[in-house]
């Protein structure tokens, strides 16, 4: 299944034969970002290919990218995120995509697969940093 037909933005039936398994953490992730964060907003968007953005009021929690089997967490975070995520003891994998992730005026924008449970922890953790910062 691809992301990338501009025509049309992703519904659950197409996300859940893309996803595979990965729909249910798909599911699970966005439903903990509503529970912890809402109100939320979920607004699709495509540039190269389609992604839906989570934002509280006008700040983006994070953008989720749908792919073959896995999905992608995309966010950005300014200084003060980024030091408390070298504090959080994160997986070391988790911090070399932090620690090298290109700096923008609006932050260190940086992408990690999720692929299971674990991935989805290290997600949650992440979204809590960006919030708290």
């Amino acid at each position: 299944m691809s992301f990338d037909d501009k025509a049309k933005a992703p519904d659950d039936k197409a996300l859940a034969k893309g996803l595979g398994p990965s729909k249910k953490l798909w599911d699970g992730f966005v439903g903990h970002i509503a529970a912890e964060y809402g109100p939320v907003t979920e607004t699709w968007g495509f540039y190269k290919s389609w992604s839906l953005r989570l934002k509280h009021k006008k700040r983006t929690i994070v953008y989720l990218l749908p792919r073959d089997g896995h999905f992608l967490c995309a966010f950005v975070y300014g200084g003060k995120a980024t030091e408390a995520a070298r504090a959080a003891k994160l997986p070391q994998a988790v911090m070399k995509a932090i620690d090298e992730a290109p700096v923008y005026a609006e932050g260190r924008g940086f992408r990690l697969e999720v692929r299971s449970e674990r991935d989805l922890s290290v997600m949650n953790r992440l979204a809590a940093i960006k919030m708290a910062n």
